[in-house]
Parts: structure tokens; C-alpha cells; sequence
């Protein structure tokens, strides 16, 4: 027989015996433990009974019980703490930290689930420490506003309009998230399956973010903005809860669009180096989104630059099926940018905007928009009320001096 036991115990306690009756589960008196294989007879020991063991020349018998400790408070039985999970007449399963016991019932104990209670292997639960469960991690109690961080009132003013660029982007969006929200009904009399879920990806600064936005305005829907900041909690389970919380919200204020910006840091893939609390995020997105009925007028729309980072279970059937490209824009899409990016602003002067697009080749919306306000800049600074072509000209000069300014930082990191 195979012996395998902790130093310096030899007396132990059969805690389990396996269905063929070849192995025995032995706890022993430090609080360590042994199996014993038999060599093909069935053994003939009980759970509880007390055995003397010693490795060195695989010498295994019976033993008097009264060899076995005095279990006092002090004695060196090993004992722990675990909340009762289940209890019938033969067995109780009780949870220890995460690890499920499956312990003989203690009939001299008087124990229910949810009992917070003192056990060891052989003898089951010892004692009752208090009536109510023990939390393993203490965690917050949600407070029921928690919905409003990630909850935007819809714009009035925000349409289409605003969006420069991009038309046919702009076209398979609406078509994919706007009109399913508003033509729900006929969708739904034609027996189409609903989208659960869109995926705008690109490079950063290309409108994906004011796109979800400028639907959910012109929709008339509930807007939720969720990024890996806001959605991660140091309480344990916080962050699932959340998510289900905004989901059910959601549902019941619909039609509505739940918005995950840079969702490769919501949901990354799940690889064994990836955080615990990030592998449970990305189950629990999957369980809600799995749990989305076609009654429900509820779209997800997910963004990033890094779509080869998301976990590939949201890429299946029935969750991110469709995807949207967001390119650089082309010269034409650049010069409807610098149009629509400065028609709240004061201007004077016909405005070089052809000449501007032809020289910006590269560039994201966002970074055409922050020529207007370094142009802002450079007329407020000479007492202008009003931004003329010098100082058009130069804020592109200013945004392409920081665009060089970062690509040389960038360079001499990655070296």
C-alpha cells in the first residue's frame, strides 16, 4: 500500500473511505492529512475510526480511540470556520472559504443552513458561532442611485448633423442600432432575431463614442456610458452587480443603449494571467447578454481600438455580431470635420478648410477638432472676438507641432 502522511503525526482519523472501499482519507492530528491504497483487499474501517500510522515501513493498523486527542479549545485538532450550505441526515455540506466540505452530520448539533459554524473533517460541525452567514470578503452595500453614474440624459440639441465625415459609417450604424430601436415592433411582427449587440472599432479619436451618443439622442433612448474605470469595484462581486443592475434598469426604461467604451479593458480575454475580477466581469456580461429577450428594446454598443484584445466568447452568435469599421477619415470626410467642428464658433473671413483637409492627411476627427481650439486660443490672445484664417492656420500649425512632438515620444519608447 501507498502511504502518504504528514510529519510528525502518526495517529490519525479515517475521514472518508472511497466506494470500493481501496482508499481511505485520513486526517490526522496536526491538522494534516494521508490516503492509504489498499493492495486489492477492501478495508474494513469506518469514517471516524482512529488508525496508527508510520511511513517509513508502510505500517498501518487500527488504533484505541483513546489515542485520538482530547478535543478541548486548546488542542491540536484541526478546526475552522465555514458557513453550513446544506445539512441532511447522513451528510453536510459546508462551505469553508470558497473550498465545499462534504462532512458526516453532527445529529448532537443543532445546525441549519446558513449557520455560520466551527467543524473538522472527522467529527463534522462541532459548534454554532453565530446563526447568520460569514462573508469571506466584506463588500459595500450598493446604494440604489449607483445607476446615475452611468446614466446620460439624452441631448436635445445632439443629431446627426454634428457628425462630420463618414457617411457610410454613419449609414450601417443607424441601420444596425437606430432603426431596430425604433422599428422594433415591425422587427418583431417580421420574426427577425433582435441585435444584442454592435461593435465600433478603429482608431482612437474617430467619432465612436459621439456616434453612440448622437443615436441614442436621435432614438429617444436611455444612454449608459460604462468604461473599465467606472465599472471596476475593490468589493468582491461588486462589479457583476453593477452590470446586472444597469441591465434590469436598462429593461425597464427602454428602448435603450448600454454603452461600453474601450470594452478590451471591461472584457479582455480570459487567459490564466488575466485578473480574477475581469474573468468574472466578462461571465457575467455573457450571462446578461445571453439572458436579453426580444421583447426587450435594449442594444449594446461596445468600442475599441483593440478588437484582436476582446474576449472571443463576445465576438459568437447572439452577442457582438455585427461590426462596424471607423477609419481614418479621407480628405473629403476631413474637410466636413473642420466644417462641422466650427460652425458654433465665430468665424470672419472664407476659411482655408480644402487646404487645411489637404494638409492633414492621417489625422483623426479628434484631432481636427483641436485645431479649432487652439485657433480659439490664438484669437482670444489677441483680443479678437472672432477667429479669423491666421488663426485657423495656426492651430494647425500648433496640433501639428504636437503630433510630432508625440510620435517622437513614442519612438523613443518603444526603443
Amino acid at each position: 500500500m501507498d502511504v502518504e502522511v504528514g510529519e510528525p503525526s502518526r495517529v490519525g482519523r479515517i475521514s472518508a473511505v472511497s466506494e470500493d472501499g481501496l482508499r481511505l482519507w485520513i486526517e490526522l492530528v496536526d491538522g494534516s492529512s494521508a490516503t492509504v491504497d489498499s493492495d486489492g483487499e477492501i478495508f474494513a474501517f469506518s469514517v471516524g475510526d482512529v488508525v496508527l500510522l508510520r511511513e517509513d515501513d508502510d505500517y498501518f493498523e487500527a488504533a484505541p480511540a483513546s489515542v485520538w486527542p482530547h478535543r478541548d479549545e486548546n488542542g491540536p485538532i484541526a478546526r475552522w470556520a465555514g458557513v453550513v450550505k446544506l445539512r441532511r441526515e447522513d451528510v453536510t455540506v459546508v462551505d469553508g472559504g470558497g473550498r465545499w466540505h462534504l462532512l458526516p452530520t453532527n445529529t448532537e448539533v443543532q445546525y441549519e443552513a446558513g449557520n455560520t459554524v466551527e467543524a473538522s473533517t472527522a467529527d463534522g460541525v462541532i459548534r454554532v458561532l453565530d446563526p447568520k452567514p460569514l462573508r469571506w470578503v466584506e463588500r459595500s452595500d450598493l446604494d440604489d442611485d449607483i445607476i446615475d453614474e452611468f446614466l446620460l440624459k439624452p441631448s436635445d440639441t445632439l443629431s446627426f448633423n454634428d457628425f462630420g465625415g463618414l457617411p457610410a459609417v454613419v449609414q450601417r450604424a443607424r441601420e444596425l442600432t437606430e432603426l431596430p430601436l425604433e422599428r422594433h415592433d415591425k422587427l418583431t411582427k417580421i420574426g427577425a432575431d433582435p441585435i444584442k449587440g454592435v461593435l465600433f472599432t478603429g482608431p482612437p479619436g474617430t467619432g465612436k463614442t459621439m456616434l453612440a451618443r448622437i443615436i441614442a439622442s436621435e432614438a429617444r433612448a436611455t444612454f449608459y456610458a460604462i468604461s473599465g474605470p467606472t465599472i471596476f469595484s475593490k468589493w468582491y462581486g461588486e462589479s457583476e452587480e453593477i452590470l446586472r443592475r444597469i441591465f434590469t434598469h436598462a429593461a425597464e426604461h427602454s428602448p435603450a443603449i448600454i454603452f461600453f467604451d474601450e470594452i478590451d479593458s471591461v472584457a479582455g480575454q480570459r487567459t490564466e494571467d488575466a485578473h480574477e475580477a475581469s474573468k468574472r466581469v466578462v461571465a457575467q456580461l455573457l450571462t446578461l447578454m445571453d439572458g436579453m429577450s426580444a421583447a426587450q428594446q435594449v442594444t449594446i454598443i461596445a468600442a475599441t481600438n483593440r478588437p484582436q484584445d476582446i474576449d472571443v466568447a463576445l465576438r459568437r452568435p447572439g452577442r457582438f455580431d455585427w461590426q462596424i469599421e471607423f477609419p481614418l477619415p479621407t480628405v473629403d470626410d476631413r474637410e466636413a470635420i473642420l466644417r462641422v467642428k466650427g460652425r458654433a464658433l465665430a468665424t470672419r473671413d472664407p476659411l482655408p478648410y480644402a487646404w487645411v483637409a489637404a494638409q492633414t492627411e492621417g489625422w483623426s476627427a479628434a484631432e481636427l477638432a483641436a485645431i479649432w481650439k487652439e485657433a480659439a486660443l490664438l484669437s482670444a490672445a489677441d483680443d479678437r472676438d472672432a477667429i479669423m484664417t491666421e488663426d485657423f492656420l495656426g492651430g494647425h500649425d500648433r496640433v501639428t507641432s504636437q503630433r510630432r512632438q508625440l510620435a517622437t515620444d513614442q519612438q523613443r519608447g518603444a526603443s
